[in-house]
């Protein structure tokens, strides 16, 4: 006869709907009454009850177990939902697609309680052999912030990603610079456009795409104080930019730039164009006074923008496929090294702490509005009938 089990050792029966062993034992109770029971389960009598052990070591280490199938793609999925609250829709999107793409199909099957970091640097060498140094990052950055999620809520003991190194990936995509002749080709394209005085102001005084985007009309004078007591050129002040919250990239990019004359020119042409539209608009019309809007004055996405810059890149004799309006950028600061400007001087013009943050990155500090850009870019691309009015010097051939 069988003797009957102790009390406290649980229970043990055989599941028909499920065909494995369950074993079983009371914990506790909830404040309700209500008992608090732990499972394990296997194909036979031993492994069922190894599995209720395992569980109970877990248990009286103060860990809440999630369930055994619980996978990666759950614990992705959970952050994706979850984990990106507050970021940039445009954010939201990347990290979807690339967990859509690459995390889910490699490793959404995985359960995440017996997640490796072998399984982490296979997978990661896999996809160096075609994916680049940023997209591995951020391939790295989703796993790990899943998985942290995951661990913060008692799906798993620990987090194997961090153990993980990313490897080096594939040559992105470098960044280029408008030769002069290639720059001032751009500019004559551009003449009369829509996008004119985008490009202009792009390359003439280096601001990023994503400030123009946001630029207001009363962040711009157009005039300055030529006659006051400190005299002040045309300027305008890069205190927004498209991103989330509205801020510029750093707060070091608050900034004042001084504008060469043919940024004043262009958008002044600029400005009588977009109030003929406003009147033709009437009440259609956005009134969020941006400088760079659409007909009925709304503002441009980043795909407006690169749809018409690829136009006029074409019609002056570039490629297309080659180009993007961020390049214009690195134009800025490539034109004026190539004009004799030491680095030094471009470090500062640009608001760098020195030239190896100028070689690598273009970030602005916070400095009063400087003169030298864009009385230097006033001589590079002065045009024929400016240089006879004002008597200036000849342009260059």
């Amino acid at each position: 006869m069988t003797s009957r089990r102790s009390k406290g050792d649980g229970g043990l029966h055989w599941d028909d709907d499920r065909k494995r062993w369950i074993a079983s034992v009371t914990i506790g109770y909830t404040p309700a009454g209500k008992r608090i029971v732990r499972k394990g389960s296997g194909k036979t009598k031993t492994e069922a009850k190894n599995k209720l052990k395992e569980v109970l070591r877990d248990h009286e280490d103060g860990l809440t177990i999630a369930p055994h199938n619980y996978t990666v793609a759950n614990a992705v999925s959970d952050w994706l939902a979850y984990g990106l609250a507050g970021r940039a829709e445009s954010t939201k999107t990347k990290n979807r697609l690339l967990a859509e793409r690459h995390v889910i199909p490699d490793l959404g099957a995985r359960k995440l309680r017996e997640l490796t970091a072998t399984d982490i640097d296979r997978w990661m060498e896999r996809k160096a052999r075609d994916l680049s140094d940023s997209t591995l990052g951020n391939l790295h950055s989703i796993m790990n912030r899943s998985v942290m999620r995951a661990m913060a809520r008692d799906k798993v003991k620990r987090n194997v990603v961090v153990l993980a190194q990313v490897p080096t990936g594939q040559p992105g995509r470098p960044s280029k610079a408008l030769s002069f002749e290639q720059a001032k080709s751009l500019l004559d394209a551009a003449e009369g456009t829509k996008l004119e005085a985008y490009l202009v102001l792009s390359l003439l005084i280096g601001a990023r795409t994503e400030e123009l985007r946001a630029l207001r009309w009363d962040h711009v004078d157009l005039e300055g104080r030529p006659d006051g007591d400190s005299p002040q050129p045309p300027s305008i002040n890069v205190w927004r930019s498209v991103r989330d919250g509205g801020d510029t990239k750093t707060r070091k990019s608050r900034r004042s730039l001084a504008m060469p004359l043919r940024c004043v020119y262009a958008l002044r042409a600029l400005r009588s164009r977009q109030e003929l539209q406003r009147d033709r608009a009437g009440g259609t019309w956005d009134a969020d006074g941006l400088v760079f809007a659409s007909r009925t004055g709304a503002a441009l996405d980043a795909a407006n923008v690169r749809r018409s810059f690829r136009q006029i890149v074409k019609v002056a004799g570039l490629d297309p496929k080659e180009w993007t309006p961020r390049e214009l950028r690195h134009s800025f600061v490539s034109i004026l090294s190539a004009e004799g400007m030491t680095i030094e001087r471009i470090a500062e013009l640009c608001g760098h702490a020195g030239t190896r943050v100028t070689e690598a990155v273009y970030r602005h500090q916070l400095r009063p509005v400087l003169l030298g850009a864009a009385q230097e870019m006033d001589r590079i691309f002065r045009r024929p009938k400016e240089a006879s009015r004002d008597g200036g010097e000849a342009p260059r051939p």
